[in-house]
């Protein structure tokens, strides 16, 4: 029983390991013993990931570049990482983005965009990794959704609620189809969590008291808080949980 949190001798995969909630969810697992392989576009940026949760938790951590919407290259991501390993146990898909448009005047092209990464490079990422996992007849997959899947928001954010929706019934889905061969399909649900793309909220005391006075537990999440949770879901602890999303938002969808 006390060891059932730890990940010691997994293999995982964090897609959107580069900034903000993924590397954080990357170091959280690199510090419960996997060894992790930090994945984006940006080579040095999850070269520079890879690298700190090496020197801060002393497992190894390793850097492929991928692009999640093109199928040929998330299927060298995971060839690449079972050829290397044996097996992947983990997969997190940590990738997201928001372009926030007027809803009368919304630009399909920015909404295909979002669906693009958000919910396409969900699905390719997991439609891979569960083929390996298949194999071995064990695995966890963590997709990134958001308060947003399940509330609307004003403010332009149609579009991310929309994909953020997808998610969660994509997350659903599959962990019905996946059960039987043991993997486990669950989702992360933050609230307002400051990253590089929402510094500018926490750099503003004005704003960012504005943004806490609405979360019950009164302050805004950061990067940090939400490791515990995919944690909890990729280990052992959790080998009867699938199909759900953990939102970790204060309390904030308790209202």
């Amino acid at each position: 029983m006390k060891d059932m949190f730890k990940l010691d001798g997994k293999i995982a995969i964090v897609v959107g390991g580069a900034g903000g909630i993924g590397e954080a969810l990357a170091m959280g697992l690199g510090m419960q013993g996997a060894t992790v392989v930090v994945s984006s576009r940006n080579q040095a940026a999850i070269e520079k990931v890879a690298k700190a949760i090496s020197a801060a938790s002393g497992n190894e951590a390793i850097a492929i570049a991928s692009d999640v919407t093109d199928e040929g290259s998330v299927k060298n991501l995971i060839d690449t990482v079972v050829e290397q390993y044996g097996k992947l146990d983990i997969l997190v898909n940590a990738m997201g983005m928001n372009i926030k448009r007027d809803a009368m005047e919304y630009p399909m092209e920015d909404w295909d965009k979002l669906f693009q990464v958000n919910v396409k490079g969900t699905m390719i990422a997991c439609k891979f990794a569960a083929q390996a996992m298949k194999k071995q007849k064990s695995g966890a997959i963590v997709n990134l959704s958001s308060v947003r899947g399940i509330r609307g928001y004003t403010g332009g954010n149609t579009g991310y609620c929309a994909t953020k929706g997808a998610v969660e019934l994509i997350t659903k889905a599959l962990a019905l189809e996946w059960a039987p061969h043991n993997i486990r399909v669950n989702a992360l649900g933050p609230a307002l969590v400051i990253t590089p793309g929402t510094k500018h909220i926490a750099e503003n005391p004005e704003l960012a008291k504005k943004y806490a006075a609405a979360v019950p537990l009164g302050r805004i999440g950061m990067p940090e808080d939400m490791a515990g949770a995919v944690n909890f879901l990729v280990s052992d602890a959790a080998s009867f949980v699938t199909g759900q999303t953990i939102y970790v938002d204060g309390g904030l969808t308790a209202s």
